[in-house]
Formats: C-alpha cells, sequence, structure tokens
C-alpha cells in the first residue's frame, strides 16, 4: 500500500520524488485487502478501538484509539512511543483489525496497548519525512563504524522515530555480537538514542524487498508472515536438482514456496512404488533413476554390463508394481523392455492452406452503400404488433392526377428515330425504386395544327 500520489508520467516518477525507492518505506509491503470495508456493523455494537498501525518498511503494531477519533485506512496519526511519539500510517480498522488482533496477538492484554495521541499536522508529517531523509547517510556512517571496531555483523536498515529522537538500527549476524562501544560512538555522533536490534536473513529480505528468479517480488515483503523452515527433503520429493544456486533465495537460505505445493506432491507419490526397490530380471537387476509425478513414469536401468547400450526404461508405476510382485513370487522377467510402453508424442497438425485464399484479396474496395431490408410477403405471425389507425381528423393526401393513356408505337417503322449504336447516351444507374414514371403530356388540337 503505498502513497496514493505515486505514479508515474512521462517517464518521471511522481509522489516523493524519490526515483523508485519509497520514502514512507510502505510501497506494497503487506498491504491489506479490507473485505470487511462496506459492512455495517449491528445496531448498538460499537466500532473495535483497537487499529493497526503501519511503519517504515514491514513493521507494523497494534494500537488503541481512546480519543474516539474518526480514522480511516491511509490517516497519518501520532501515536505514543517510548520515549516520545512517533508517526505512521493506518493501515486496518474496524472488524477487520479484530480478526488480525486474535490471529497475531491473541494473549494481548490492555495495558499492553500503546495509545493513538492525534492525526498527525503538517509540522508532523514534515519532520517525519525530515527523518527519513536521513537514514540513508547514517545507515553507512554506522557501517564504516562497525568495520573500524572491528565487528562481524551487517547493519541493514536504519529506521529514524517520528520525532527525530531515536533511530532503531537492524543488523544481522552469525553469532553473538558486542556492541557496547559501537552504540557509544554512533550516540555521541549523531546526537539521538540508539536501540541495535538483530533480525534473521528472511526478515532483512522481507524489510528490504526485492525481485525473485520468478519475476515477481518477494512474498515476504508483500503477503507472507509465517515463515516456517524448509528442509532439502521438500525438494526431493518434488524430483528438483539440489543446486543451492536454484533453491536459495535473496535472503540464501531455501525458497519459502518450496513448501507451496509439497502436500500436493506428497499425495500423488503414495500411489508410486517405493524407489529404493530393486527390480530383478533374467538380464540383470535395474534400479530406479526418477520419476516424473504428472506424466506417472519411473525410468530403470541396469546395472553393470548389462546396461551397456540398453539406456533408461520407462515403466508406469502399475507395471513396476506387477513387476515387484513377480519378484516377491520368486519369478524372474526376461526383460524390462517388454514391460516398456512407447510414448507416443502428439505433433502439431498444420494444414496447408496455399492456394484457398487469394493474394489480391484485400485489394477489392468493398461497396458501403446500405442496403434496404426487404419486408417479407408472408402470413404476419402471431402476436405480432398491428400498427395504429390513422384518426379520422388526420388531414388526407391530396388524389394524384390521372394518367393519360400511353400511345401505342406500334405503327412506327423499324429503326426510325433511334439513335445510332456510336451516338447512343451513355445509361446511368438511375433510382427506380418507390419512383413513378412520369405521364406523357396530353397534345392538343392547337399544338397538332402547329406542326402541319
Amino acid at each position: 500500500m503505498g502513497c496514493s500520489s505515486c505514479s508515474s508520467g512521462g517517464g518521471s516518477p511522481r509522489g516523493c520524488q524519490n526515483n523508485g525507492t519509497c520514502s514512507s518505506g510502505g510501497c506494497n509491503k503487506l498491504g491489506v485487502f479490507d473485505w470487511l470495508a462496506n459492512m455495517q456493523l449491528p445496531s448498538g455494537q460499537a466500532p473495535f478501538d483497537i487499529l493497526e498501525i503501519r511503519f517504515k518498511n514491514s513493521r507494523k503494531a497494534f494500537y488503541r484509539n481512546t480519543k474516539n477519533l474518526s480514522l480511516q485506512v491511509g490517516d497519518v496519526v501520532v501515536v505514543e512511543a517510548s520515549p516520545g511519539y512517533d508517526v505512521g500510517v493506518v493501515s486496518v480498522v474496524g472488524e477487520l483489525a479484530r480478526i488480525q488482533v486474535k490471529k497475531k496477538a491473541p494473549s494481548l492484554a490492555d495495558n499492553e496497548v500503546q495509545k493513538i495521541h492525534r492525526i498527525a499536522t503538517q509540522e508532523d508529517i514534515d519532520k517525519w519525512m525530515r527523518a527519513r531523509t536521513l537514514e540513508s547517510e547514517v545507515m553507512f556512517q554506522a557501517r564504516t563504524l562497525a568495520v573500524n571496531i572491528g565487528l562481524e555483523m551487517k547493519i541493514s536498515d536504519v529506521e529514524y522515530q517520528g520525532d527525530l529522537s531515536k533511530a532503531t538500527f537492524y543488523y544481522t549476524a552469525e553469532g553473538r555480537v558486542d556492541f557496547r562501544q559501537l552504540i557509544k560512538d554512533m550516540a555521541e555522533k549523531f546526537k539521538i538514542r540508539v536501540e541495535m536490534r538483530q533480525i534473521g536473513s528472511r526478515q532483512e529480505a522481507q524489510r528490504l524487498g526485492g525481485i525473485g528468479s520468478c519475476g515477481r517480488e518477494l512474498c515476504c515483503s508483500t503477503w507472507l508472515t509465517d515463515f516456517r523452515s524448509v528442509s532439502t527433503s521438500a525438494a526431493r520429493y518434488q524430483q528438483l536438482s539440489l543446486n543451492p544456486q536454484k533453491l536459495a533465495g535473496q535472503c540464501g537460505k531455501l525458497k519459502c514456496c518450496l513448501n507451496y505445493e509439497l502436500d500436493m506432491y506428497l499425495e500423488a507419490i503414495k500411489s508410486f512404488p517405493s524407489t529404493e526397490a530393486k527390480l530383478q530380471t533374467e538380464k540383470g537387476s535395474a534400479y530406479h533413476i526418477k520419476t516424473d509425478v504428472f506424466k506417472r513414469q519411473m525410468w530403470f536401468g541396469y546395472e553393470g554390463s548389462a546396461g551397456v547400450g540398453t539406456g533408461l526404461i520407462a515403466l508406469t508405476p502399475e507395471r513396476v508394481k506387477e513387476i515387484i510382485q513377480l519378484n516377491q513370487a520368486g519369478k524372474k522377467p526376461a526383460d524390462l523392455k517388454a514391460f516398456e510402453e512407447e510414448i507416443v508424442r502428439k505433433e502439431p497438425d498444420y494444414d496447408n492452406v496455399v492456394g484457398q485464399d487469394s493474394l489480391n484479396r484485400f485489394d477489392n474496395k468493398f461497396s458501403n452503400k446500405k442496403r434496404k431490408k426487404k419486408k417479407p410477403n408472408g402470413p404476419r405471425p402471431e402476436g405480432a404488433v398491428v400498427a395504429e389507425a390513422k384518426p379520422a381528423n388526420a388531414p388526407q393526401r391530396p388524389p394524384q392526377r390521372p394518367q393519360a393513356p400511353r400511345p401505342n408505337n406500334t405503327d412506327r417503322p423499324a429503326g426510325e428515330n433511334t439513335p445510332a449504336e456510336g451516338n447512343k447516351p451513355a445509361q446511368g444507374n438511375h433510382k427506380r425504386n418507390n419512383q413513378r414514371r412520369r405521364p406523357p403530356r396530353p397534345k392538343t388540337g392547337g399544338n397538332e395544327n402547329s406542326g402541319v
């Protein structure tokens, strides 16, 4: 959950202008989705007064809202600290906070919960942001002091308190470190109270964050809070090669994701025979090489000279169980090749579509003329809506002009008044839909006499 103004535009970062590193230390680290936000409490029930406050990186703590402040997720608040005060961001409120308290701190007593003082003012926020800008330089100077003293430790992170009166230094070390002289030197140089807190390598990766080999952000910095032990047997059950470089995460320990699908592999392996059993044949004894859980196949190879030129033989778990039963009965098959099932690989079927379509099919211009739909001439279906009749007082359409009879041209000689083929005018596209031919003008007697 990061800042509301943390976005990019035109290639330049916005928000805190920290070039990819969140100044508040909380961008997308252990974010919370409040799925109970739209739920209303029953009448008469008071809201839960304990809230979860997020600080730098993945540090969170519970605080009590004793002053009944109207707080929402994302509000910056001033909380009680020892000594002084600290500044944090509200991450969980309401009934979801009650669930988090029961899950993470079920034995939390009332006197152990610190209080929320007030909503942070602009002066508190400015002081808090100024403390964030000092942390990077102070961390490098503290590392230099530790090297000068000769301490075998690594200071990985520094977190200033919101009032600039105290700083917590997180470090990792293989064993116990006597840092009393280091605390004196840092308190004298930085003029603050110093607290040293040792964390493990996984907690270090959780605070700093990063990108895993899968291309996604680290699980421990985004959602994983329960760090369970991971052993190499988890990799063996999943048929993974025991390569430390591939199995180790950024913390240097085995990846936590090895436990995600371990239960499914253990359930699937129950249907496979034991890999320690050897298959006895007349050709020789064969031992197990590898297993593919997804394809449900087991590969065996012969020992000694019997395996020269034979290669690996793929058998199904059912076939392996059948051979084991034969061996227990005192029988030996002639060869494992008789039990091998041929693996048929399905080749993709590519149809030959050459010549089915023309190469210039996209060069033709399609007409965009709108064609009118023809009305069906069949019987009207049942339930069809009939147009309403016109009212009696509606204006009537004027009567059409009477059409004179068309003269008979049967007496005209052939070829008369017919233009030649070369002088024939071009015929255009005439619109004849919904148009009537104009009747010829009737001839009067005066016009006939004038033509004589």
